[in-house]
């Protein structure tokens, strides 16, 4: 029996279908934990195949390549050097499991499998694996480890299954995908389980970007006394050492590094970055291109990609048009130079007019309408994908949660892009992040300090400059108001008159439910985008696009 562990908190950013790679992950961090004197290295959820791995997993091919790097990994541990603890699909008795293999001494001396399958939100794991049994501990070198992956920890069921068959540290590997708040419910849930079992916890997470997913790491150690004993950094990969020792019948966690928690708009800016850093250099793009329009969205769009990619993979274009304002070609152009972007110049005015000719005839008869203005908006996507076809960058859209929320965004214009950092930020939180990042630098971002966002562009009322003098308030209410309504109705779930009764118009609330029902057809449409709330638009909601009810007044 042992008294004394090393444990390394192996904190990797995987990328999902490369195994031979994701498996070369590993064995760096064990080769650092090995020059470290660690006994154990645990890593996160399904860090074999990248988490979360969708269908792709359930390909006969991909089980198979995985066991293969399995095996080779296991026969790795004969070297006396730390053992392994690895999230992975594992194939047992023709049956599919999301897993926890024990690596150790040239073979794997263990098997855990996740007994409680999330499946709401973002997680739709019931259709692919089978739910374990409740897990007994993991007999590891003289120490009984309670292994738990994820959701596991999330119920009280496993955990005390793990506490009642003698488990002395619960041990759980992670996916956990950040949102605004996750970070305390996390927290909370160990803190929870460690007092109800009388245990010290491991939590190890995943860290980067995967679709619209975007992991914080952050991993951490609860001691049995539910104090903090550890916490690796958010946002980034990691190879965290713990020292342990046995005190009678107590493991305990010597304290270490804590580096903050991911929280409040430091943590959202982070997630915008990392989640376009990974979607970028994953799908193996050489660089974005945003369109420019001198408003707040697209020149806090194009700081958080000059943060991410670095300035010169970021490639601005204006496209003025007739309406295009003087105010806007130098706010864009202000943007751009304090970002160090290039900022390129199309007008869209011959594309403009090319269309009112071609569509004269068909046109005969009828007023002006939005039809001419949704032309502008696809003129200027158009003339983006032309650019990204020639150049191999990928087109970011600029669109943000409250206008995708009513429909105020044209398909195929002003949507159409590769990828969207403000798919779930509401408008009244793009200007705060705005201003946020024009006093902050963040930890590893490749952008300037100092301000990025020109003043004026925070200060001059929103508009799509389709029209002479139109600004956003002509069509929607001040987006203060805005926001609350969509808030409630979105985050919250909250009814008409519970809405109603925080203080807004009825009218105008039945106003923004029949436009949110209404642009679902829209928002199916949209590039994925990095999920910052508990509620954004893509796996989290899942509404009909045929869909009559509108309710009543």
């Amino acid at each position: 029996m042992t008294d004394t562990l090393t444990i390394a908190l192996a904190q990797l950013n995987p990328v999902v279908g490369d195994i031979d790679g994701n498996v070369g992950l590993i064995r760096t961090a064990r080769a650092e934990a090995a020059a470290a004197g660690a006994d154990l290295v645990v890593t996160s959820e399904l860090v074999v195949c990248g988490y979360p791995p969708e269908d792709l997993v359930i390909r006969p091919i991909v089980q198979e390549t995985i066991e293969r790097e399995i095996m080779a990994l296991a026969s790795e541990t004969a070297d006396g050097g730390p053992a392994l603890l690895v999230g992975t699909p594992w194939v047992e008795d023709g049956k599919l499991y999301n897993g926890a293999l024990l690596l150790d001494g040239g073979e794997i001396v263990a098997r855990r499998f996740k007994h409680a399958l999330p499946n709401y939100g973002v997680f739709d794991e019931k259709r692919i694996f089978e739910a374990g049994p409740l897990p007994g501990p993991v007999n590891f070198r003289g120490v009984r480890l309670g292994v738990m992956v994820c959701e596991d920890m999330w119920t009280v069921d496993v955990a005390e299954c793990l506490e009642e068959s003698g488990a002395e540290i619960l041990t759980v590997l992670n996916g956990s995908p950040f949102e605004q708040d996750k970070w305390d419910t996390r927290l909370n849930l160990a803190v929870a389980r460690a007092t109800e079992c009388r245990m010290p916890l491991i939590y190890v997470n995943q860290v980067g970007g995967q679709d619209e997913l975007v992991f914080d790491g952050a991993s951490f150690v609860i001691g049995a006394d539910a104090s903090l004993r550890a916490q690796s950094p958010a946002w980034e990969s990691s190879v965290q050492m713990t020292e342990w020792s046995r005190d009678g019948d107590t493991w305990s966690c010597a304290e270490t590094d804590r580096h903050p928690s991911p929280e409040g708009d430091p943590a959202i800016y982070s997630a915008m970055v990392l989640g376009l850093r990974d979607y970028v250099r994953k799908s193996g793009f050489p660089g974005v291109l945003i369109g420019m329009s001198g408003g707040i969205d697209s020149a806090l769009t194009a700081a958080v990609a000059a943060d991410a990619l670095g300035p010169a993979a970021v490639h601005c274009v204006m496209m003025p048009s007739p309406y295009t304002s003087r105010e806007s070609l130098d706010d864009a152009a202000e943007a751009c130079a304090l970002l160090g972007t290039p900022l390129d110049s199309v007008s869209i005015g011959p594309a403009m007019k090319a269309f009112e000719e071609m569509l004269a005839d068909a046109f005969v008869g009828t007023q002006a309408d939005t039809t001419e203005e949704n032309i502008q908006a696809r003129s200027r996507g158009l003339t983006l994908m032309a650019l990204s076809n020639k150049t191999g960058a990928m087109v970011v859209s600029t669109g943000n949660k409250s206008e995708m929320s009513v429909g105020y965004a044209t398909l195929y214009g002003d949507m159409c892009g590769g990828y969207s950092v403000l798919k779930d930020v509401y408008k009244m939180k793009v200007f705060e992040l705005s201003r946020w990042r024009n006093e902050n630098l963040p930890a590893g971002a490749l952008g300037p300090a100092g301000m990025v966002v020109p003043e004026n562009i925070i200060s001059k009322p929103p508009t799509a400059e389709l029209k002479p003098d139109q600004k956003d308030e002509d069509t929607l209410p001040p987006y203060e108001v805005l926001d609350a309504i969509l808030m409630g109705l979105n985050e919250r779930d909250l009814s008409i008159d519970d809405v109603v009764a925080e203080g807004h118009d009825r009218a105008l609330v039945l106003r923004i439910w029949r436009m949110l029902l209404g642009a679902e057809y829209k928002r199916r449409q949209a590039p994925p985008g990095v999920k910052i709330t508990g509620r954004s638009f893509g796996r989290d909601r899942r509404y009909p696009i045929v869909n009559a009810f509108r309710g009543r007044a």
